[in-house]
């Protein structure tokens, strides 16, 4: 297998032709694609792609249509589990509405990858960046119906499609693997860290024993897996993360996330906790819930542990930026 052939328009046109045109009994050919790579981590002996193909199909009476296909593709790290995790929900008839998900296709053995048909649109990153504040508000209330809609989704028939993630201590890379790796490079930092980590871990084991089950959750709540497909039309995309936990974390880690990337672009701290404001009541309304205070505190740990994740990886990236890493942690500190 040469995860290149990814990248090569002549290699993808065949395989689509034999793999994706079946798919559309609608169609008689796919003419063309054109690539666009999004994520291109190609290592001597690992690789981790995200590749965006726009493909051209020919229709009946010689119409041209052309849809978004997407392939995630990680050398080491499961993939297989996206697609299980969208063909659940896909046979859940999750995708109605104007609360949606991308369409899974196939998974293929060969590149270790998931190809789906994906959602066009910009992300609310985009909007947060634009400081468009109208559409930043309308985005967050859908977004909020949407989680309040896979939240509500029974389980019955699902397993737990990537069940590391379940618990703060075993998320991908796992605790020990990252707290090592602190040790090393920062061991000024280590000691904080790991007490950080050891008292939201130990908030998590008590919040996951009072509570009567597990929900469906996305795993990767933030502004750029929200697309915006039209006025009133979103979906989610990048489902890696997709396991069987507290639905408080999502909404802890969207919290958290909406914070920190607003915060670049937004420097007023009213309007950003307006925004967390609008995203957090539009929840509770949708799931018909009411914010008690056992909620809040479950909201307040995994938005705790989402700004530690973010901390660890800037200190053990590829490119390392320790000194916000430090800001970040010394804030968790003082929680």
């Amino acid at each position: 297998m040469n995860i290149r052939q990814l990248y090569d328009e002549q290699f993808i046109l065949k395989y689509f032709r034999r793999r994706i045109l079946p798919l559309y009994t609608d169609c008689q050919n796919i003419t063309r694609v054109k690539i666009n790579g999004i994520k291109n981590n190609i290592w001597e002996n690992s690789y981790h792609v995200v590749v965006e193909y726009d493909t051209y199909f020919t229709a009946a009476g010689n119409k041209t249509k052309k849809l978004p296909i997407f392939c995630s593709a990680h050398s080491h790290e499961p993939r297989r589990n996206i697609y299980a995790a969208l063909c659940f929900l896909w046979s859940k008839s999750f995708a109605r509405g104007n609360l949606t998900i991308p369409h899974p296709l196939f998974y293929s053995q060969r590149f270790h990858g998931v190809f789906y048909r994906g959602l066009k649109g910009n992300n609310l990153f985009h909007f947060i960046m634009a400081k468009d504040m109208a559409e930043i508000k309308h985005l967050l209330r859908l977004t909020a119906r949407w989680f309040a809609k896979l939240h509500q989704l029974p389980t019955a028939g699902a397993k737990n499609f990537n069940k590391k993630n379940s618990l703060i201590a075993t998320t991908i890379p796992g605790a020990q693997h990252w707290l090592k790796k602190i040790r090393d490079r920062y061991p000024a930092s280590y000691a904080a860290a790991y007490n950080v980590f050891s008292r939201l871990n130990q908030e998590e084991k008590i919040q996951l024993a009072s509570l009567s089950r597990r929900y469906l959750i996305h795993g990767d709540a933030h502004p750029e897996n929200v697309i915006r497909i039209a006025k009133n039309k979103i979906g989610l995309i990048d489902f890696t993360d997709m396991c069987l936990a507290d639905f408080a974390r999502d909404l802890g880690a969207f919290l958290q996330q909406l914070e920190y990337m607003a915060g670049k672009f937004i420097k007023e701290q009213d309007t950003i906790t307006e925004l967390k404001q609008i995203f957090l009541t539009e929840y509770v309304k949708a799931a018909k819930l009411k914010l008690t205070a056992d909620l809040q505190q479950r909201i307040s740990t995994y938005y705790r542990w989402t700004a530690l994740r973010t901390a660890i990886y800037l200190f053990v990236s590829q490119y390392p930026e320790p000194e916000r890493a430090q800001m970040l942690l010394d804030k968790l500190k003082q929680e």
